[in-house]
């Protein structure tokens, strides 16, 4: 392909902030948090605040059959992927299946499963069930939105901790942009409010003990969510034989790894991925008028993507804005990089920057705009979404505007 960039023709979403792109972008625009109090399902765990999705009803959406094959992060990919394929027009005008691939990141693959495993051999002193392998798979997203769409080209998982949805969108922009395909679905999910998983997390000690406060003085913490996001990339003018205006177009994408150490973050890395990616979509770094932040809330990982920013765009980072959605959400583990992909296209196509909340004050290590408590209206013509994740795995995608 001369033209490196793809149209995002479709988008769906599964979070605790709505089951429609439409919801969550109103209500990321309006600051509503989807942080609550779930210390009366996990009282003795340090932390008492989570970011679940609640309002989730399976049987809406699957048979018993279906239920019974499908860990809970599965179901979640597969009606996300359902709206994007949806809105992109392709359950009206079905591509060739040999040129379709589906690639969906999971951090966790089916700990839900997992958990009721344990509980039914260590508790119950009963069996697992039969299908226990195939719910806790980590490519079982892939493989049930294949199934569904009827994908035959390249379907895969992509795990990576927390950067797992954004390597899974470069991974499926890569064989569009390759020729090897015409259409990828691309994203990632995750389920996060396993006992054994809280617990994991309680004995790592980084979940905060009252809200996710990114890049703010007082931050305490991360706070754990959930969900999925599926993103549907073609190559272009794919959609105007359709009729449609893509929602946005995907410019570039980069990679990198810190090599270091396993837990803390290291801004060299990270500002190596967003060069890369600067250098992939063809632009500067005075073309970005946006940042949707990694932005966990940890005092580590914001001062150290605090100095990638800076790294980067040299003074410009303390005027250019970067947000960070996680403090309405909480951490999406292996979904997040696609529901903040979603997120930045959102911002592109409504011109509004989604703020941060939580702020208590400014951190003297960080001088950025963070777009505090309220959103802003400004219309921006070219995003960047940043992942970076345990194990020092970096990426980093640039978004345009669909007019452009």
């Amino acid at each position: 392909m001369t033209d490196r960039r793809l149209d995002v023709t479709g988008r769906g979403i599964v979070s605790a902030l709505g089951q429609s792109v439409a919801d969550f972008a109103a209500a990321i625009f309006a600051g509503r948090s989807a942080i609550v109090d779930i210390s009366e399902q996990r009282p003795s765990l340090r932390f008492s605040m989570g970011a679940p999705i609640r309002d989730f009803d399976p049987s809406a959406h699957f048979d018993d059959r279906d239920r019974s094959m499908l860990d809970r992060f599965t179901q979640f990919a597969a009606v996300a992927a359902r709206s994007a394929w949806r809105e992109a027009g392709l359950d009206r005008e079905a591509p060739d299946p040999r040129r379709v691939a589906v690639v969906v990141g999971t951090a966790n693959g089916g700990i839900d499963t997992l958990d009721d495993g344990y509980r039914r051999l260590f508790v119950d002193k009963s069996r697992l069930p039969p299908l226990t392998i195939p719910r806790t798979m980590a490519s079982a997203p892939a493989s049930r939105i294949a199934r569904e769409i009827g994908a035959r080209g390249p379907v895969f998982g992509v795990t990576s901790a927390c950067a797992s949805a954004a390597h899974a969108i470069l991974a499926g922009a890569g064989l569009v942009r390759d020729g090897l395909v015409d259409v990828a679905v691309v994203g990632g999910a995750d389920s996060c409010f396993s006992e054994g998983f809280l617990r994991a997390w309680d004995a790592l000690r980084v979940v905060s003990s009252d809200t996710c406060r990114p890049f703010s003085a007082g931050r305490r913490g991360l706070i754990l969510g959930e969900g999925a996001a599926i993103l549907v990339l073609e190559r272009p003018g794919r959609a105007a034989v359709r009729g449609m205006r893509p929602a946005a177009r995907f410019l570039g994408g980069g990679m990198s790894c810190d090599a270091g150490d396993l837990v803390a973050p290291d801004p060299t890395g990270m500002a190596d991925a967003v060069r890369a990616a600067l250098a992939d979509a063809g632009h500067d770094a005075a073309a970005i008028d946006y940042v949707n932040a990694h932005g966990t809330g940890t005092v580590a990982n914001d001062r150290a993507e605090a100095a990638a920013m800076v790294e980067v765009f040299g003074e410009r980072a303390r005027s250019l804005p970067i947000s960070s959605t996680k403090s309405m959400i909480g951490h999406a583990m292996g979904a997040a990089g696609a529901i903040e992909a979603i997120a930045t296209v959102a911002a592109l196509a409504h011109g509004v920057l989604p703020p941060t909340l939580n702020r208590l004050g400014p951190d003297p290590e960080i001088d950025l705009d963070t777009v505090p408590d309220t959103a802003r209206t400004q219309a921006i013509d070219v995003a960047m979404s940043n992942s970076f994740a345990f194990g020092g795995l970096d990426v980093s995608l640039i978004f345009g505007r669909g007019e452009g």
